[in-house]
């Protein structure tokens, strides 16, 4: 009877000993590692770091200057579940937004009651100001109600605010910057336009050359030997 018991009491370890060794060998097998960005993609949501790879982005003023309001019109798609644009559209879940260009923020628009994160703003809606609040209307306005997330491509947020403003305000565009002076250009004072120095040999030859001029007489003059000649003939006569 001991000896029985023996024997199935040492096939339950067994059993035991081999279920915690595939479990062990199955969780090898079969780890997964955590997915580098959590969640899945929606659309509308920048993702960090994503606005053109880092990369410098031209001002507004350079951007409106190009900006296609048509196809702001198409991207403005994205937002019409929320907000009416026609003018005299009544305020959805997002206020109406004819003339919205210029106006002060977070005012007025038949009282939609706007979050006060975005009222304590202040100021008006300048292109500059409507940029960045595309951009991330969650940093513009910490705590505002507003859910989109941004436009990440800085010329898309061009083309709705030239189409926003064709929409009620048509505010003069800003003018683009200048720009920068051509390369190799000489300015008047003798130092190039870019703030290099002129070229060295350039300036040795026209030294040369002003030293040139100076030491030759004028034509139909005498020169200096010549009336010395003249004067020696006078005196010994």
């Amino acid at each position: 009877m001991d000896s029985r018991t023996n024997t199935i009491a040492g096939w339950i370890l067994a059993g035991f000993a081999l279920i915690l060794a595939l479990s062990i060998l199955s969780h090898m097998l079969l780890r997964s590692e955590p997915p580098k960005t959590p969640g899945y993609p929606i659309q509308g949501v920048e993702e960090a770091g994503s606005e053109s790879g880092g990369a410098a982005v031209a001002p507004i003023a350079d951007r409106l200057a190009k900006a296609d309001p048509a196809k702001g019109a198409e991207t403005f798609k994205k937002c019409q579940t929320c907000h009416t644009i026609n003018q005299g559209g009544p305020n959805g879940q997002g206020p109406n937004l004819y003339a919205t260009v210029g106006e002060p923020i977070a005012k007025g628009k038949n009282g939609f009651a706007f979050s006060s994160a975005l009222a304590g703003i202040g100021g008006t809606w300048t292109f500059d100001q409507l940029d960045k609040w595309l951009t991330s209307p969650r940093k513009f306005a910490p705590g505002t109600k507003m859910t989109f997330a941004g436009l990440s491509d800085p010329q898309d947020r061009a083309n709705v605010i030239a189409y926003l403003n064709s929409q009620g305000s048509n505010l003069p565009l800003p003018k683009p910057n200048a720009p920068a002076a051509a390369a190799g250009s000489v300015a008047a004072n003798g130092v190039a336009a870019n703030g290099a120095a002129p070229n060295a040999q350039a300036v040795a030859g026209e030294s040369r050359a002003t030293v040139a001029n100076q030491a030759t007489p004028a034509a139909g003059a005498p020169s200096n030997d010549k009336h010395a000649a003249v004067e020696a003939s006078k005196e010994s006569h």
